[in-house]
């Protein structure tokens, strides 16, 4: 019975766990590299929701200060032709932000780009 038998080669046993070890290898410097730039995508939103925050209190303010300054200036003469000026220049200026904005949205590089290309190099360099 003994000569029926193959023998088990180690080879075989150890060649799963060598895989098994290169998968969980390439996993976590998955993660690690997720994560790292998850914290990066976090400290950039941040930093440009508060310099945004921040443009946009003084730019009101700004815009408030020379409204009144020009309606002061002109109120007994054309208060309603300053009026409708205004508000002609500040629907322009709505209208180009919400277009610029739209065009910044639609041609943003996509999140985790570095982790999609290593993920496909790790594809291309196990698949044949």
């Amino acid at each position: 019975m003994d000569a029926t038998t193959p023998p088990s080669t180690p080879s075989r046993g150890s060649s799963p766990r060598r895989f098994g070890g290169a998968l969980l290898g390439l996993l976590q410097g998955h993660i690690a590299l997720f994560g790292e730039e998850l914290k990066e995508q976090q400290s950039h939103t941040l930093r440009l929701l508060v310099l945004t925050s921040l443009s946009l209190v003084f730019g009101l303010l700004l815009v408030i200060g020379l409204s009144a300054a020009l309606l002061i200036n002109f109120w007994d003469s054309h208060r309603l032709t300053v009026i409708i000026a205004l508000c002609a220049a500040y629907t322009l200026g709505l209208l180009v932000c919400l277009l610029r904005l739209l065009a910044h949205l639609r041609n943003a590089p996509p999140p985790f780009s570095a982790s999609l290309e290593e993920l496909a190099r790790d594809r291309e360099q196990l698949l044949p």
